[in-house]
């Protein structure tokens, strides 16, 4: 009986040990050319990410006026918003008339007495020097009557002490017409320096709370938000108006646990998106120390592909124009995205 299963066993065979000479062969060629090419990546996903200014005011109040619109480029120090700086305006007032007040008593105390009130105590000077020649006059007559016997020694004793009165209030006047020349004490003109100067900062602190109810853009950038309307309470320290500098738009790729190696701060790298013409060339700015997951995984040898690091690329200000945050992008390093380009 004819045995088809015998015939073709040998048939058979001689097929399988050709097939595996030729794959063994062909693994070997392609094992070699692996090795000699070196690893070449696919590129990393990633996305554009910007980091925001949040301007807000340290005081709250009544919002005035926004003076931005969304979308709109603002140079560095053009103003945001205004709020109501009625009361801050007022007590910087008072304090501008309270740092008046003391600034003018300083001066006062440096110059000594007026020139009306010099010829007021020169005046009782005068007066006192007259009634001392008339109490000299006097306690001489005084004493020849008493040498003559007229009156008694008691009068002569009188008209003594009103000399000796005479001469101190002379002495008073004299004195006192060298003070009004002076400046106050120099522990009286301190104190009073030190109330100016306290009055000073007084002004100083209300006017910054005026500036601050002025608020202006501290970067060139554009504007991302605006979050409240004229007429709206805004809270100390809520933000109103958010801008989004060229600076800090920045790519953010994650890069699998295998290539982490060839990657390092400084590398170049080249970003391409939709829309965006020609490839921007970025320098890596960060590597995240931490690793992350695609699902939450454990450490083992069939699951380590998922385990993917974060990494962060900064473009140049004028290319950064071309990004928007969010935008989906595709990372290469550079050397490899020109030979692609070739």
């Amino acid at each position: 009986m004819f045995r088809p299963d015998r015939l073709g066993a040998s048939r058979l065979n001689d097929f399988a040990r050709l097939c595996a000479r030729g794959c063994g062969l062909a693994l070997t060629a392609l094992v070699a050319l692996t090795a000699c090419s070196g690893r070449q990546t696919s590129g990393w996903s990633g996305y554009a990410e910007g980091d925001y200014v949040y301007v807000s005011s340290p005081l709250g109040g009544q919002l005035n006026s926004v003076d931005v619109r969304i979308g709109q480029t603002v140079e560095q120090g053009a103003q945001l918003f205004v709020l109501d700086a009625e009361s801050e305006l007022a007590a910087q007032q008072e304090a501008a008339s309270r740092l008046s007040a003391a600034q003018a008593q300083s001066r006062d105390m440096d110059t000594g007495k007026r020139r009306e009130e010099v010829a007021v105590t020169q005046a009782q000077l005068e007066q006192a020097r007259v009634a001392e020649t008339l109490a000299a006059s006097d306690l001489q007559r005084q004493q020849q009557l008493v040498a003559q016997g007229f009156v008694s020694k008691a009068r002569a004793e009188d008209a003594a002490t009103t000399l000796k009165q005479a001469h101190a209030h002379v002495e008073e006047l004299a004195a006192a017409m060298q003070v009004v020349h002076l400046p106050a004490r120099n522990e009286e003109r301190a104190a009073q320096q030190a109330s100016a100067q306290a009055a000073r900062e007084v002004l100083h602190q209300n006017q910054w709370r005026v500036q601050q109810k002025q608020q202006k853009a501290p970067v060139a950038a554009w504007v991302a938000d605006v979050f409240y309307r004229p007429g709206e309470f805004v809270p100390a320290g809520q933000p109103v108006v958010s801008l989004l500098p060229p600076t800090n738009i920045k790519a953010r790729f994650f890069v699998p646990e295998a290539d982490l190696a060839s990657l390092h701060a400084g590398q170049s790298v080249s970003l391409s998106c939709d829309g965006c013409g020609a490839p921007i060339a970025a320098v890596v700015s960060r590597i995240s120390t931490q690793p992350e997951f695609t699902p939450p995984v454990i450490y083992s040898n069939s699951q380590r592909s998922k385990l993917v690091f974060m990494a962060e690329a900064q473009p140049s200000a004028q290319d950064a124009s071309r990004l928007k945050p969010g935008q989906p992008l595709d990372v290469r390093p550079a050397t490899q995205a020109n030979g692609a380009a070739r």
